[in-house]
Parts: C-alpha cells; structure tokens; sequence
C-alpha cells in the first residue's frame, strides 16, 4: 500500500492560538477535528503543496514557516505521512474556503478536540516549545530554586529537575518547591522511580535509559495529564520510546559534552537519520544551546535541551 504523503499546518495566531479545521463527515476520519492541509503531488516540495492547500481551503497565505514533525501512521485502509509545519505568520484572513467549521483554540484547549490518530503526536509537538532545560549538577537547593525562578521569568516553559547529587528525601522536598514554582508558568519534568509520579501533581517524569529498557513491553499507568519523556541514545532506545507511547524524548550527544566526554556524540547527521521515521517530538541534547534551533528543526527535531547552554547566568 502506498503511503499518502500529506503537507499540514500547525497555524499560530498573533495571540498564540491555533487555528483547527473539521473535517466534512462523507470523508476518511470524518467529523474530526484537523491541522489543515492536504495531498502533497508527485514532484511537488511540501512547502509549495502546504501553501497550495492553504489558499485553497483557508484562504490565506503562509509568509513565515518552518519544519514540526513528520508522523507516519497506518490505518486499516490506508497509509499516511504527515509532513508538519509550523506557520507564525500569513497573508490574508482564514475561513472555511470549502465550507468546513474552523477553530482558534489555546494549545491547552487541544485536549478537548477529537482528532484523528495519527495527530497525537502533532497535538503534543504543537504544546511543547522548542527548548528544554535541563537543571545543571552540584548546585544547593537555594541555586536551584533561584535560577528556576530567573529562567520561568526569561519565558522557560519546559524543564527538567536534575539534581542527582541529592538523596531522595531532599530531592522530593526540591520537587514540591520547584513544582510550586511552575505551576500555571511552565511544564516541570520531574526524574526517579516511577511509583512516586503520582505524588506530585501536574508534574511529568523524565525516564532514565534504563528505567526506559526495565519497561519494554511492561506498558505504564500514569496520572492524569501528565508528560511522559524518556533520555534516548540510539536507535534501539527510541524504538521502546516509540513502543511506550511518550510524548518526547532527548537524543543525545549530538556533540562532545563536559559531562560526559567519554562517549562517542553522534553528529548532526547521524541524529537527523535517527530522527528519520520516529513519530514522536525529540529534542536535541549535548553540548548545545538555543543557537542550534534552527538547525534542529532543520534535523527534523522539535528543538534543543541543554544544561550549561540554556541555563540562565
């Protein structure tokens, strides 16, 4: 069967909101809600076709756009690969050109729309922003806590409580602090044994590589709306990442780390072909900084994780 190659849009408002569109009930998933977009012809660039689509069904024309995330997914009746784009700014005044409803709703407000399947994925690449933070080492819980605070204030909205140098106790007392810090500003991805998850509401949890392995096949129960990521480093580990069903993961290195300057990195190139053909938003880690966005966008990633390189002085 051979897969239908599809150019979608995740349209952002000057506000911020997102602009849905329904599908009309006499076609394949029917009566759910959409990104816009359609069929990509044969010899055609996804950005020309995305553009086309959107005159067509939208009116509108895109002036500012960049790669999201590519989702391959098999219905029973058919094969898709949504090529997804972001789009910040366009031309022109959206409506429904062939009659279909259309919604501006809130990146949190997603969750109360049906979609298709394949666009879970679409759905968490379109809430999550394009850096991670991740906490840096031997820090107190005071510089911890400030720094938090400075980085929630620089517009930070996904990061990640790493203090190994903790004992259990004193990190969970960090946890709730940091988690109170968060609430209502930013996603805080807490790390450790997955039974205490449900301890800290609202929080998502970040799996080690091995916790990653201990859980193949195992399947996981998690509370409700919370994030489940997972550290990756080849392809065997997001193939369980994929198997799982998070919602993210890092890849890493893709360059030489101060952390850990024995292990081989990977290269851009080699973490783009991995990238190939995962469905779920990943970021970048290891050794770099919000320069290398847009080069992991290029890369086919959601963006970059850093610790030094994100870490506010």
């Amino acid at each position: 069967m051979k897969r239908i190659h599809v150019a979608a849009a995740v349209i952002r408002g000057a506000d911020g909101r997102i602009l849905l569109a329904k599908r009309p009930v006499d076609t394949h998933q029917g009566g759910l809600w959409e990104f816009p977009g359609g069929k990509v012809e044969a010899g055609e660039a996804v950005e020309v076709a995305l553009a086309r689509e959107l005159e067509e069904e939208l009116g509108i024309r895109p002036t500012a756009a960049r790669p999201l995330i590519q989702v391959r997914h098999d219905y029973p009746d058919k094969q898709v690969l949504l090529d997804v784009w972001e789009v910040t700014a366009f031309g022109g005044e959206p409506h429904g050109a062939e009659g279909q409803p259309l919604a501006w709703v809130s990146s949190a407000e997603l969750a109360d729309y049906e979609f298709p399947a394949a666009n879970r994925p679409i759905v968490v690449a379109a809430q999550l922003p394009d850096r991670y933070l991740i906490t840096p080492d031997n820090l107190s819980a005071a510089q911890l806590l400030q720094g938090i605070e400075l980085a929630l204030s620089q517009g930070v909205s996904l990061l990640q409580l790493r203090a190994p140098q903790l004992s259990v106790s004193q990190y969970r007392a960090l946890a709730e602090e940091a988690l109170s810090l968060c609430t209502g500003r930013a996603q805080l991805m807490l790390k450790g044994p997955l039974h205490a998850w449900g301890d800290f509401p609202g929080a998502g949890w970040h799996l080690t590589a091995r916790q990653l392995s201990e859980l193949a096949g195992a399947g996981v129960s998690r509370p409700a709306g919370g994030l489940l990521a997972a550290s990756c480093h080849d392809a065997r580990e997001l193939a369980l990442a994929a198997e799982l069903g998070l919602d993210f993961v890092t890849l890493s290195p893709v360059q030489p780390t101060q952390t850990h300057p024995e292990v081989q990195p990977l290269g851009w190139a080699n973490a783009a072909q991995l990238l190939q053909g995962f469905n779920q938003p990943a970021y970048l880690l290891g050794g770099l900084g919000a320069v290398d966005i847009e080069r992991a966008w290029q890369s086919g990633a959601q963006g970059v994780a850093g610790i030094r390189g994100l870490w506010p002085d």
